[in-house]
This record gives C-alpha cells, sequence and structure tokens, in this order.
C-alpha cells in the first residue's frame, strides 16, 4: 500500500508507529507477519501460505491500511435515535442521552473520540482509530438496543430493524 505524503511511519520490530495530520497511532503487530518500508509504500510478507499465515497476512496489511486512513482522513460512525422522549445532548464533551430510564446517562468520550450531535436524534461518533470508533458506537448503541415491536432505541445510520408482529387480539 502507498503513504500518502504528510504521513511518516516508522518500524521497530514488530511496532508500527504512524505520524499524520491528526495525529499519531501505534500498534504491535503479529510476528509471523513481517512490514517493510519500501521507497513509499509498505510491503506486507508473510513466511508460508498456510492458512495461519495468510490469515494474519490480510489482517496485518488491514490493521496497517486502517491506521494510515485514520491519521489522514479519520472514522465516523452515525447513530439514529428512534422513540418518543428518546433525545441526545452535548454537555461540554460528554453524550447526555436521554432514553427511557429514570435518570439521564451520561457517557464520556475516550481518548481521541469526538461526538457531535445533529438535532436532537443524529449522533456522531469520529476519531482516528477505526477499533475504538466502533467500540465506543456500539457501546452507546448498548444503553438501548433497538427493540423489535416498535423500533425504538439507539441503531446504526442505515441499519434495518426487523420488526415482529404485536399482538393480534384474536381468541
Amino acid at each position: 500500500m502507498t503513504i500518502p505524503a504528510g504521513v511518516s511511519v516508522e518500524l521497530s520490530g514488530s511496532r508500527i508507529k504512524v505520524k499524520g495530520p491528526k495525529g499519531a497511532l501505534e500498534r504491535d503487530l503479529p510476528k509471523a507477519v513481517s512490514v517493510e518500508k519500501a521507497e513509499d509504500a509498505l510491503v506486507v510478507t508473510r513466511p508460508s501460505d498456510a492458512p495461519e499465515h495468510r490469515a494474519l497476512h490480510g489482517l496485518t496489511r488491514a490493521l496497517v491500511q486502517n491506521m494510515v486512513t485514520g491519521v489522514t482522513n479519520g472514522f465516523e460512525k452515525t447513530l439514529q435515535i428512534e422513540g418518543v422522549g428518546y433525545r441526545a445532548s452535548l454537555q461540554g464533551k460528554s453524550l447526555n442521552l436521554a432514553l427511557g430510564y429514570s435518570h439521564p446517562v451520561v457517557v464520556e468520550p475516550p481518548e481521541g473520540i469526538a461526538f457531535a450531535v445533529e438535532g436532537t436524534q443524529t449522533i456522531k461518533v469520529s476519531g482516528m482509530d477505526k477499533e475504538l470508533v466502533g467500540q465506543t458506537a456500539a457501546n452507546v448503541r448498548a444503553w438501548r438496543k433497538p427493540e423489535p415491536y416498535k423500533g425504538k432505541g439507539v441503531r446504526y445510520a442505515g441499519e434495518k430493524v426487523r420488526r415482529k408482529v404485536g399482538k393480534s387480539g384474536a381468541k
């Protein structure tokens, strides 16, 4: 994969550090595969075609690509809130959610994550670490997953919730 302009990569053993305009990320990579820097590209090689080496090769390539993309463009997940009285707001950097509980739910963002609220029904979770953005969005969604009868809850943008038929009332 090619390294975009403005991004620097440091390799030391199985550790990689990627610095770019949005910040810096570092990670330990699997020891079975090796990553070399060749001119303006990173090359991931595996020792054999064994299934475990092939799997680690693809994983390592994807992890490095996500690091490079994260420090250049960043990542974002969008959540939608459905339900009467369900809403979101920001208090400083914290996310304040009203999800039908007797108390508001306050979610503190981890380091490197930012919340943005559009209106009262849309939450954007953004950051440069793809794994952390996805986990934070999943943690917010876990407070009130969409239920199948009325569809109320927190869902990913574009997520389809399979609806069930309620009671029929017939005897």
